[in-house]
Formats: structure tokens, sequence, C-alpha cells
């Protein structure tokens, strides 16, 4: 997929984007492996000093009014190649924190840019995680994590950096306590034979991890074109992102 849907490149050596002429956004923040060792399986593990980049508030000039007064906000994430020991490269696992202008824990919606991914989500943060989901997704998917659940991001290619897109709510906030208190989320990642294979958290209750592949989601509007050019035809067809109370009735019992 090259249509990102606004004018930007993606750079590995150094990670983070080049923005077009129209386009604005922040020069990325860089995650290193010291920062989110707490969160893996291995704390001790070796892997690149650089683990991704992340630019948070990417836009068109022309859309920054209508992104702010609908308090949405895209942002970009960039992954390093390679592993951290057996791990894949990956995100640390957060929950969003509840954004005071709506009362609840935003949900996210992811597109793949480059590479291949694996977004888990567990329904909850505490010992018991309730349902557990890794939805397998190639350039050009789109996945839905919904208000509350823990999440995080997986390279399922060590030899292809992932690149992702996401939309989220503007008083984004990620939080990373319960995460941490459990050593991680329910289920580890780990790379074996070029393959993800998945091992149970035993500070988490038993359950079950369902491996699924990406789907569409016909319910909230959303089409297989660019997230951000879906924006740009219609930009109340994304405020569900910061506005989920408009939707209550399609979380209850949300499948992935």
């Amino acid at each position: 997929m090259t249509d990102y849907g606004l004018d930007m490149a993606i750079n590995h050596a150094p990670l983070g984007f080049c923005y077009g002429e129209d386009v604005t956004g922040p020069m990325p923040e860089i995650r290193y492996l010291d920062q989110i060792r707490s969160s893996l399986r291995d704390p001790h593990c070796h892997g690149p000093g650089e683990v991704y980049a992340i630019a948070m508030d990417v836009a068109r000039i022309q859309d920054r009014e209508e992104l702010q007064k609908r308090m949405l906000l895209f942002g970009v994430v960039t992954y390093a190649a390679g592993q951290l020991g057996e791990e894949p490269i990956r995100s640390q696992g957060h929950i969003h924190r509840i954004s005071q202008h709506s009362g609840w824990s935003p949900p996210e919606l992811y597109e793949i840019w480059q590479g291949k991914a694996i977004i888990y989500m567990q329904e909850r943060v505490d010992n018991d995680p309730g349902r557990c989901f890794a939805v397998v997704a190639a350039p050009g998917d789109k996945v839905l994590v919904p208000p509350g659940w823990g999440h995080a991001t997986i390279s399922a290619d060590p030899l292809v950096p992932l690149t992702f897109a996401a939309w989220c709510d503007r008083e984004y906030g990620f939080e990373y306590e319960k995460v941490r208190a459990h050593k991680g989320l329910a289920w580890y990642p780990l790379m074996q034979d070029g393959q993800v294979i998945w091992l149970h958290n035993k500070h988490y209750a038993p359950g079950r991890l369902q491996v699924i592949r990406a789907r569409e989601y016909a319910e909230f509007g959303i089409t297989a074109a660019p997230i951000y050019s879906q924006f740009i035809t219609d930009p109340e067809r994304l405020q569900f992102i910061s506005r989920p109370d408009k939707v209550a009735k399609q979380w209850q019992n949300f499948q992935p």
C-alpha cells in the first residue's frame, strides 16, 4: 500500500517520517529498549536500542481546525527490524486514559502501512483479563480496539519493519501501571522459526487466546479506503473515536 491518504514517507535509518508540503507533524518520539524492558517477558534481553518511533498529531494543514473541533488525532508509528530477545518487536502494552471531554477510555482505529502486524487485545488489565484476541493484519488492513481494552502492537515479521497509523482521541493518554504490575499483558508473543507463538503470562488467571484475521467494520461505516482519506471524505464518519458514547450499544459484546 502506497496511498496513505496524506503525503508522507517512512524512514528506517534513522527511524522517523518525512512530511509532504501540505502535511505537518512533530519530530517523532523514540522509544528505547531500556524504556520498555518492564513490559517484556525477559527484561534483560538484547535487541535494537531504538525500538520504535511515534509521531502523534500528523495532519494536512487544511484539516487541523476540523480535527481540533472533533477532538480527533492521527498518529503514525514505525518499528525497527529484528527481535527483542525471543520476542518480536512490539509496543509496551497499555490502556487508554479516560478522556475528560467524553468520560470514556477511547477506542483506537489502526491501519497497517508496511510489514505484518498482530494487534493483541484483552478486555481488562485485571487478574482475569476476559476475552483475549490476537488480530493478524497485513498492509491496508484495519483493526479496531474498543474502549478500555488493554492492547499492544506486534511486528510479526522480524525482517520487514512494521509501520502503522491510527485514529485516536485528541486527549489521548497511555496508562502502563496495571500492565507493568502484571509483568505485561496476559499473553507473551515469542518468535520461533520465523513464526509468532504465544505463552500465557502466569500473573493472570488461565484463559484462552483467539487468533483471528483482521475484518471489515461496516457497522462503524469504515471502508477499505485509507483511514485518513475517509476523514477527508466524511469527517463525521470517525467521530465515534472521540465520542464512543455515540455508539455505546455497538461496544457491547464487541468482536474485534
